[in-house]
């Protein structure tokens, strides 16, 4: 069971971890063993609510495919516990990133000393480069 928050749970069978072998250097080990674990979660076929379903489907996230399967490749860890650990943490964050509440924004104007200052440094550095130009004899 993952669990998501106190309403929310993930069964396990529906998330797919599979061991698969680590890229990258770690001499002979990783040549032979499959520490890295890759981990594929269906949205359309899960239990989430619709509205989970909703939100992570919407997310422009590379981790999630057009058919809206996540798949997260753990393999920060030597050992297959860890990176098990880590893909499913990784997982549990992901959802919870894409329902969390974003508080809308409030359009503002620059205030009129503002708007001043930003006239005036664009006067002196125009008089600036005004004296840049060539010397005339």
């Amino acid at each position: 069971m993952l669990r998501i928050s106190n309403s929310v749970e993930l069964g396990d069978w529906e998330i797919e971890l599979n061991p698969i072998r680590a890229q990258g250097a770690g001499g002979q080990n990783v040549n032979k063993v499959a520490s890295a674990i890759h981990l594929r979660f269906d949205i359309n076929r899960s239990s989430l609510p619709p509205f989970y379903k909703e939100r992570l489907l919407a997310l422009g996230d590379q981790r999630i495919t057009q058919d809206g399967v996540v798949i997260i490749k753990a393999q920060r860890f030597r050992t297959q516990e860890h990176n098990r650990e880590d893909a499913l943490e990784r997982l549990r964050e992901l959802i919870r990133e894409a329902v969390k509440q974003r508080r809308a924004r409030k359009p503002t104007k620059p205030t009129r000393s503002a708007k001043r200052k930003r006239v005036d440094a664009k006067t002196r550095k125009g008089k600036t480069k005004a004296l840049r130009g060539k010397v005339i004899e």
